[in-house]
């Protein structure tokens, strides 16, 4: 089973020494999305989720706009069907929806997207998985098929295709396989240069989830590639990136522990103390909301997830460098709690590598994703050396578009020692953090890290911390 549905592993940064080339075949290896100039991300937020688990994120590309359109409409598309499955009420676990994505390849002539789209409706767990290319010469954006010269190619690669599926056994069906272009929509290439098409869960196999792969050699693909596709497949070659855990728990060293280059000049067992926490970024209203702090003289804890870090390592070095905190929010926002151990660990590891490397320091701070821990991740976050770190206030702000609203329900719930819930990849966030800090100020908070609420006593890896209200340390909860 396992080397019949040989997986790929999630997109990291490319590590600076040359990977050997996989033993497996169909494994993709991804580019480094913070070499690609003009590189940001977006998110999709559903107007209602009505109890549903939504995280949805997709590259944009300034100088490809007609890739970024490609890649929302896709995600869109997605999306908008999960949204109308009927879920009855109540039902556990819930419903869950995650888009991942990973640059299959990068050159001056073309870009490869690949998106991973996996979605629960409360039992198990099925992804479909989708490769949109990017001719640079032609400035067109096109799907996988496109990458083949024609019909006659499809027909051609669908038989190479179905002969080696024919190999790997009875939980599979090769007759499944027709050579239609939806069947052929995720097509990328192997650092050897071998076409690989990669089909979507129970696809083409028999009731069983799981990536299922076909590596075609490099010779027998070239005469069905059109000219875009020679392209990509050259782009391909030789690209490496981290593949095993160890790897990228070695990757760390000896870098210290992540901090806050301006804390110590705070003691919060004295003063009114509130730590501001922004997650789900870095995205692109995020500059903008470090501009505001950095007028405000405020600073906060940004949990980055793994995903959104790598394509935009300049904005967490900035946030060191203005003397906030930047720790781990995992690398796609899956819920780690309907995870298996090695997903789960894989998750938080691989977020850890990209931000260890863009700032230099280990991050011993995680936030779950939707607030879900139980002993598994809390367990895995002591492992790696991570305390959990969940709010006290929440600003509601995915909700509300309303920056006003989202300023006066900040504002009204604070308390000493508060850790406040917001989002720095929403426009309304940003919009309403200048009163949210105007006012909070003005009733003599002063703006800190997580752990400054806690000093002198120094937070536990793998202790659940959701508020600085511990008795010994904030004196003045009972302050008028």
């Amino acid at each position: 089973m396992a080397a019949m549905l040989a997986g790929c592993g999630v997109a990291t940064a490319s590590p600076p020494a040359k990977s050997p080339v996989p033993s497996e075949p169909t494994l993709i290896n991804y580019v480094d999305p913070s070499m690609v100039q003009g590189m940001s991300t977006r998110s999709l937020t559903p107007e209602a989720s009505k109890g549903r688990r939504v995280h949805a994120t997709y590259p944009a590309i300034s100088h490809a706009p007609l890739l970024t359109e490609k890649l929302r409409e896709t995600v869109a598309e997605s999306l908008d069907r999960f949204t109308r499955r009927k879920v009855s009420r109540g039902a556990l676990p819930r419903p869950e929806f995650n888009v991942d994505w990973q640059l299959a390849a990068a050159s001056p002539e073309v870009l490869g997207v690949r998106l991973r789209i996996g979605q629960s409706m409360g039992s198990g767990w099925r992804e479909s998985r989708t490769t949109v290319w990017y001719d640079r010469m032609s400035r067109r954006a096109l799907d996988s098929p496109d990458l083949l010269k024609n019909g006659t190619a499809l027909a051609t690669l669908t038989g190479l295709v179905r002969k080696e599926l024919a190999l790997r056994g009875p939980l599979v069906n090769p007759s499944a396989l027709k050579p239609i272009p939806e069947m052929f929509d995720s097509i990328g290439f192997n650092p050897r240069g071998d076409l690989v098409v990669e089909f979507d869960d129970e696809q083409v196999s028999l009731g069983v989830t799981g990536r299922v792969a076909v590596a075609v050699p490099s010779a027998t693909a070239a005469p069905l590639l059109s000219a875009t596709g020679l392209r990509a497949r050259d782009a391909a070659v030789g690209t490496a990136t981290l593949t095993s855990q160890e790897d990228l728990l070695a990757a760390r060293g000896d870098r210290p522990a992540a901090h806050s280059s301006k804390a110590g000049g705070v003691d919060c067992a004295r003063v009114r103390c509130v730590a501001l926490t922004y997650e789900d970024g870095p995205g692109p209203e995020t500059g903008r909301l470090l501009n505001v702090l950095g007028a405000h003289g405020a600073r906060a804890t940004f949990f980055a997830l793994g995903s959104n870090a790598s394509a935009r390592p300049e904005l967490l070095r900035r946030m060191r460098d203005e003397g906030h905190l930047v720790a781990n929010h995992s690398w796609s926002h899956r819920d780690l709690t309907a995870l298996p151990p090695a997903l789960l660990a894989d998750q938080l590891t691989r977020a850890q590598y990209v931000i260890t490397q863009a700032i230099g320091q280990v991050p011993t701070l995680m936030r779950p994703p939707y607030n879900t821990a139980d002993a598994r991740v809390t367990s895995t976050a002591r492992r790696l050396g991570m305390s959990v770190v969940r709010w006290s206030v929440d600003a509601e702000d995915l909700r509300d578009p309303d920056p006003r609203a989202i300023a006066r329900r900040t504002v009204d719930r604070i308390k000493p020692g508060s850790i406040v819930l917001m989002h720095d990849v929403h426009d309304a966030t940003v919009d309403a953090t200048p009163e949210i800090l105007r006012e909070i100020a003005a009733k003599g908070y002063t703006f800190v890290t997580v752990p400054e609420l806690y000093d002198p006593h120094a937070m536990e890896p793998g202790r659940t911390y959701d508020s600085g209200t511990v008795s010994d340390v904030l004196k003045n909860q009972s302050m008028p």
